[in-house]
């Protein structure tokens, strides 16, 4: 499959709907035409890029397109952490793996920023390189949240932390999964919603505003286990809040779950943060927002914003 996302399909930067393959025509088109449907009348930028080893299906829309990466980056520096160990035939030390779980489970900033200082740029595109992520592009001058990203890399990275592989271990594959297994309560939102209930759910969110294309919202997921084995990455930007990409990632994780979603089994029940809910005003999760020129290092988002 990690061969497969390689080779990928045509670019999708200019496509208005989502193309699936499958060895089922009528399954692929299906799930395009649901994935499409879940996005119609959405103001969102949405890129999708999801693939689905058990019936050899994948899809794609604007996956070539680049987003600034927000948090999501950090499921990268996590991988090239332990691509860079492996390679010094090491484990990693008790500060690297205290910091990995901050970063991963809390969505920590600091932690990242020691972590990408550690690493440098340098060391993070040798590891984008190796990886087959050639469409991504590691931030300038240690922001991090500004590596420029892609759907189709994102997909690629979850494949190769979800099958065995040259790059990394099966013991830092199960590392890193078990850390995005293990993502605060507040933050797993996004590519869950909607997933059967016997799925292993693993998964990395970023977010950001900035003074052009307003917020930046995305979720990347691997489900795994009882049957399972996809995975998808749904970018966006252009939301006017934070909410509205979370509405827009969802719809699209709905639909796809319940396509790929084993038969008979029931969606596992989607409890949204107390923040989403709806109400007369909701309130952003108070996490720092990644580190940019227009966000020092440091600053908390505690925005009051409209209910649906």
């Amino acid at each position: 499959m990690v061969a497969q996302l390689a080779a990928g399909a045509a670019p999708a930067a200019a496509a208005s709907s989502v193309t699936c393959t499958s060895g089922d025509s009528a399954f692929a088109a299906k799930l395009s035409k649901d994935i499409t449907s879940a996005l119609r009348g959405r103001d969102s930028l949405t890129a999708v890029a999801l693939y689905d080893r058990s019936t050899g299906t994948r899809c794609e829309l604007r996956a070539t397109d680049t987003f600034d990466s927000a948090s999501v980056v950090k499921a990268t520096v996590l991988a090239t952490l332990l691509w860079d160990a492996t390679r010094q035939d090491r484990s990693l030390t008790q500060r690297e793996r205290g910091l990995a779980t901050k970063m991963i489970t809390e969505s920590d900033n600091a932690s990242t920023t020691e972590l990408w200082k550690q690493l440098g740029a340098a060391k993070v595109q040798s590891f984008l390189s190796a990886a087959g992520m050639t469409q991504t592009t590691p931030g300038a001058d240690g922001y991090w949240g500004l590596t420029r990203i892609t759907a189709r890399d994102q997909a690629r990275l979850l494949a190769l932390l979800t099958s065995r592989n040259a790059l990394l271990s099966d013991a830092a594959r199960a590392y890193q999964l078990g850390l995005m297994n293990r993502v605060v309560a507040g933050q797993r939102w996004g590519t869950p919603a909607g997933a059967p209930g016997g799925a292993i759910v693993q998964l990395k969110n970023g977010w950001l505003q900035r003074s052009t294309h307003g917020w930046r919202v995305h979720s990347i997921g691997a489900f795994t286990g009882n049957g399972h084995d996809y995975a998808m990455a749904v970018l966006t930007e252009d939301n006017a809040t934070m909410n509205q990409g979370v509405d827009t990632i969802e719809a699209v994780a709905r639909a796809v779950h319940g396509d790929l979603g084993t038969p008979g089994v029931v969606a596992r029940p989607w409890h949204p943060p107390k923040w989403q809910r709806p109400s007369p005003v909701r309130v952003l999760p108070q996490e720092a927002v990644p580190p940019v020129p227009e966000a020092p290092a440091g600053r908390t988002l505690i925005t009051a914003v409209p209910g649906r």
